[in-house]
């Protein structure tokens, strides 16, 4: 089980509209997670597993609380400097991919090394390669998003993801799109990378990826519900 501590949300709520439209997304999360996690969010359409994942990656500011990403207050955080700490800190995979149809599977990979910088030049290709390599899909660097089946996009994603070499990976609804099959090589990776050390964080309906996590935490209306530990 994690000891040391690398998320924290205190008191967290966000809320949308404005009177007689309010909506209530998160209602005071407290919530603390550990280096090298595994984490389901999991809950019912509308509980607020997506608003929650928001908070942790800066997507969203919440309406009262703190947000607090190893050692950084995200919720303080101006839009330029958020988005250099997002590309640095956090990978973030997708239900639908969002790949850029019009590059090629490894200029896609690339992309984020591009933006932060962190990588130097001359070792971002070869690094690009090696997390195409890890991820199944090495031999496809140059075909374009169409030419791959979902679960190829889906591991092209996450390679993408992890182009900064970013300690959190979050994954939204990651095998929803996807078939038994590949959905299994996905858990895989995701078992890899926790043991690597990454913090993963999977927001899901699937039980098989719930199931596969060590803490799976439940919400129900934008409150936090349950909060178990797998013993395994």
């Amino acid at each position: 089980m994690p000891t040391s501590e690398f998320i924290r949300l205190n008191e967290v709520s966000l809320t949308y509209g404005a009177d007689g439209t309010r909506f209530q997304a998160l209602k005071n999360i407290n919530l603390t997670i550990g280096a090298g996690e595994h984490l389901a969010i999991v809950g019912k359409s509308g509980s607020g597993k997506s608003s929650l994942l928001n908070m942790i990656t800066g997507i969203d500011h919440p309406s009262r609380g703190e947000v607090i990403v190893g050692g950084t207050t995200v919720h303080t955080l101006k839009e330029s400097p958020l988005a250099l700490w997002r590309g640095r800190t956090v990978g973030i995979v997708f239900q639908f991919f969002q790949l850029i149809p019009t590059m090629t599977i490894l200029q896609n990979v690339l992309l984020p090394m591009e933006f932060v910088g962190s990588v130097p030049l001359g070792d971002r290709r070869a690094r690009a390669l090696a997390l195409l390599e890890q991820t199944g899909i090495g031999a496809h660097a140059d075909k374009l998003p169409s030419e791959l089946s979902g679960g190829e996009q889906q591991r092209a994603a996450i390679a993408r993801a992890l182009a900064n070499d970013p300690p959190l990976l979050v994954a939204d609804e990651p095998t929803g799109n996807l078939d038994s099959r590949n959905a299994g090589l996905v858990l895989e990776l995701f078992r890899d990378l926790v043991k690597a050390g990454k913090t993963v964080i999977v927001v899901t309906h699937e039980r098989s990826l719930s199931d596969e996590s060590g803490r799976v935490v439940t919400l129900q209306d934008g409150a936090i519900v349950g909060d178990e530990w797998s013993v395994r």
